[in-house]
C-alpha cells in the first residue's frame, strides 16, 4: 500500500495516531456547492436497496439504504450478503479521483449508505472482511447532514473517540485500525430530527469472484 500523499493546501486537516492505526480527517475536501450537488445527484440516481443482513443468527433489514459500485469483479460480502458491483458513475468517479489524490492509493469499489433521517444508523463493526486484506485503508466521504461517527477500542471499550462529520468532509482509517477498533453511526434521539446524509466508503477489495 502506498503512503498517503502530502495534503498541503487542504484546510482543516486532523491526523491522529492511534494504537494499531491512524485516522485522518479533512474537514472540507468538497465545497458546500459541490457537496450539495453530489448529494442531490447520488440521492436521485443511485439504485438504493434495503438489504437483509444476518446479526447473531437472525435476519434483519438494515436501518439504512445501500448501494455497491466498483470495478468488474469487485465483489464484497458482509453479514451474510454478497454485493455485486454496479458500474461507476461520473459523479462517483469524480469523488474517487479527489480522494485518491489524498490517500495515495487506487480504490476499486465504494459502499454507499443513505441515512434518510436520524432513525437510520449503523451498528458497531469493523471493516475486516478477508477480501479487504490485512490492513485496509478505508476512505469515507460524507454528503448532506452531519452525523456523529464513533470509534471504540476492541480490547478496552472505555477508550472511545467521536467526530461530527459534516457534508464535504473526508475521513480516512488506515494501518491496522480495523483489527483493533470498531466504529458506528448511532441513531439520533432528537425531537428536532436530523436531515438526510449519504456516506461513501471507498475500499480496495480483491477483484476476484467469491465462492
Amino acid at each position: 500500500m502506498a503512503e498517503p500523499r502530502p495534503t498541503e493546501g487542504l484546510a482543516g486537516i486532523e491526523v491522529i495516531e492511534l494504537p494499531g492505526g491512524r485516522v485522518r480527517c479533512v474537514e472540507r475536501l468538497f465545497s458546500s456547492a459541490e457537496s450539495e450537488r453530489l448529494f442531490s445527484a447520488l440521492r436521485d440516481a443511485t439504485p438504493w436497496r434495503q438489504q437483509e443482513i444476518r446479526i447473531f443468527g437472525r435476519q434483519r433489514r438494515q436501518p439504512r439504504l445501500t448501494a455497491w459500485h466498483g470495478d468488474a469483479g469487485a465483489q464484497y460480502r458482509y453479514s451474510g450478503i454478497q454485493l455485486d458491483p454496479e458500474p461507476w458513475t461520473a459523479d462517483l468517479l469524480t469523488v474517487k479521483e479527489r480522494i485518491e489524490a489524498v490517500s495515495g492509493i487506487r480504490f476499486n469499489s465504494v459502499l454507499l449508505n443513505y441515512y434518510r433521517d436520524g432513525r437510520d444508523s449503523m451498528g458497531w463493526h469493523s471493516d475486516d472482511e478477508p477480501e479487504l486484506g490485512a490492513n485496509p485503508l478505508i476512505g469515507s466521504v460524507s454528503l448532506g447532514a452531519a452525523r456523529r461517527f464513533r470509534m471504540r477500542h476492541k480490547a478496552d471499550p472505555r477508550r472511545q473517540m467521536a467526530w461530527d462529520l459534516p457534508g464535504g468532509s473526508y475521513f480516512e482509517m488506515g494501518g491496522a485500525l480495523q483489527r483493533h477498533w470498531r466504529h458506528c453511526v448511532p441513531k439520533v434521539a432528537s425531537k428536532a430530527g436530523v436531515g438526510p446524509r449519504i456516506n461513501l466508503t471507498f475500499r480496495r477489495v480483491a477483484a476476484t469472484p467469491l465462492p
